[in-house]
């Protein structure tokens, strides 16, 4: 990674380790809607690729009321040049769960799952329109990754490696 201060604008505003701090975190608050443990690491280098890409964000948005499993069946658009993305956007990933973890918003567990802090994110959902859907999606993913429950499943449905 460069510096902050190397990097081009358009790379700092976009992925801004603040804002995709955020998008995680609503992930992780999603997950634990849903099952108590926490999410496990893995699963969160899937969150960005998802949520900060337009097009995959639209059909995840849109169809909030199916199941991942059944519209990434029915909309194999997503899969396209998604291992690219998650691989690009790991290093901003990383740090994003860094500086997460530098402001003590999540825990690490001793079997590799994280914990959003009590009182670590308002429940309001605010932000632009795009910033709004990006956060729901993320949300949505959490919720759907704790009901699919198993990594290797997820990781395989997507077409990648973990």
């Amino acid at each position: 990674m460069k510096r902050w201060d190397q990097r081009p604008v358009e790379i700092r505003n976009l992925f801004n380790p603040a804002f995709c701090g955020l998008v995680l975190m609503r992930a992780l608050c999603g997950y634990e809607e849903e099952d108590e443990r926490g999410m496990p690491f893995s699963l969160t280098l899937l969150v960005l690729p998802l949520c900060l890409h337009k097009p995959s964000r639209e059909i995840l948005h849109a169809g909030s009321r199916s199941y991942l499993l059944k519209l990434v069946a029915s909309h194999p658009e997503l899969l396209v040049g998604f291992a690219r993305r998650a691989t690009d956007l790991l290093p901003f990933t990383f740090e994003a769960m860094g500086f997460l973890m530098h402001m003590g918003l999540f825990t690490v567990d001793v079997q590799g799952r994280l914990k959003t802090a009590p009182k670590g994110l308002r429940k309001s959902v605010t932000g632009t329109a795009e910033t709004i859907s990006c956060q729901r999606v993320a949300r949505f993913l959490g919720k759907e990754f704790a009901r699919v429950g198993d990594r290797s499943t997820l990781y395989m449905t997507m077409g990648v490696r973990p």
